[in-house]
Parts: structure tokens; C-alpha cells; sequence
């Protein structure tokens, strides 16, 4: 009569491994994918710090400056541009004229160099994006920025996946708006009819074909 090898519980403990080995892979995909979605790796919600401590809510929401007196290429252009220090100079060589906060300006000023800002927003480079075309089709700044007008510090508030992105390829009247509210921070989007903001998609000759879901729209 032979030797049992294996003990009698073998059975069991092998079926209580690959039960721990299988919900250690599982926890591993859940806590790579809770990583890949976290403000830690997306930086959404995260403000950066920037050479200057700029307050949009102070700017946009107390002083109301327009979004085009600063990002004065949003219109026209696929980047919506850094102000120039003279820009900023233009108000603050009157105001605020000797608040250290603001000496990186006055150098900036006086150097003749310009201020490097630090990005909120880096797509990849093989991701191609137009601002003058969406503010052409009644896309608002808050769409893709946020509440940009409370932000004391900016941080970015998408983490601009490209599922996100095609949802508003796929069906563009969630987010349009009438051209004059484009730059209205303080439009809601939902404040016009669902059937309002079709005709809009229809009156902006958005195309609605599947061409804005075709991967050459973005990747060029």
C-alpha cells in the first residue's frame, strides 16, 4: 500500500490560495486604476504654485475682468495665451505699485524678460486642441476650466481623459451655450432647454456624423 503524498486538507488550502492570489491581483488593478483616477496623478483639484500668487477669483470675480483681456489669443488661436508683463502693468503700474507680491512683475517689467508661468493645463503633444474653435461653437471657458472665477490659486478642474472628451464630441448640446455666454463665468449651461441647446448644435453646424469621434479630429 502506498504513501498518501498529500495531506487531506492539501485540497482546501490550495482552493484558499488561489482565492488570495486571485483578490490580490483584483486589489492591485483596483488600487493601480484609484491611482491612475487620483488627484495625485491627475492634479485636478491641486493648484500649482506659480512665480505669482494671481487670484482669478479676486480678478475675474471682484474686479470683473473679462477672460480675453488677459488670454487675448483665445479667439483666434489654438492657445489662449499668457498675458504679456505689460498687461499686467497696464493696472498694476497704478495699483499696488510697491506690494512685494508682485515685484517678479516689476522685474519682469524692467528686465525686459518675460514671466514663466507654470502650465495648469500640458496636453500631450500628440493630442491636438483648438480653443477658437470650440469658443466658436459656444463652448464657455467654465466647461473645461471650472469655476475658475472662485479659484484664489488656479489648479486644473478636469483631468482631461479622452473619454471626457468624447463625451462632448458625442453629443455637443450638453455643454453648449449661446455664443454672447461663452465668456460668462457664471452662465449655467442648464439654464437653457435641452431642445434650445440642439438647435444651437444645429445653428453652429456642429457635426453630429461621428466625425468628432474620429481619432484624426484629435490625434493629427
Amino acid at each position: 500500500m502506498s504513501a498518501q503524498i498529500f495531506s487531506r486538507t492539501a485540497n482546501a488550502y490550495l482552493r484558499v490560495s488561489l482565492i488570495a492570489i486571485i483578490l490580490l491581483i483584483c486589489g492591485i488593478i483596483a488600487a493601480l486604476i484609484g491611482l491612475y483616477l487620483s488627484p495625485w496623478y491627475t492634479e485636478a483639484g491641486v493648484a500649482k504654485a506659480q512665480p505669482i500668487a494671481f487670484s482669478h477669483a479676486h480678478h475675474v470675480s471682484q474686479l470683473k475682468i473679462d477672460c480675453r483681456y488677459c488670454h487675448n489669443t483665445v479667439e483666434r488661436a489654438a492657445t489662449a495665451g499668457f498675458p504679456a508683463t505689460e498687461t499686467c502693468m497696464s493696472c498694476h503700474s497704478q495699483v499696488w505699485t510697491t506690494s512685494p507680491l508682485l515685484q517678479p512683475v516689476r522685474d519682469s517689467y524692467q528686465n525686459n524678460m518675460p514671466i514663466i508661468w507654470n502650465r495648469i493645463y500640458d496636453l500631450p503633444a500628440f493630442v491636438y486642441f483648438n480653443h477658437s474653435i470650440h469658443i466658436a461653437k459656444g463652448v464657455g471657458c467654465t466647461t473645461c476650466h471650472g469655476q475658475i472665477q472662485t479659484m484664489a490659486l488656479t489648479a486644473k478642474a478636469q483631468p482631461l481623459y479622452m473619454g471626457w472628451c468624447l463625451g462632448c464630441h458625442r453629443d455637443p448640446a450638453q455643454n453648449i451655450r449661446p455664443r454672447d455666454q461663452v465668456f460668462n463665468v457664471d452662465y449655467d449651461v442648464l439654464s437653457l432647454p435641452l431642445a434650445e441647446r440642439q438647435q444651437l448644435v444645429i445653428d453652429y453646424k456642429i457635426p453630429t456624423d461621428g466625425r468628432l469621434t474620429n481619432c484624426y479630429t484629435c490625434h493629427r
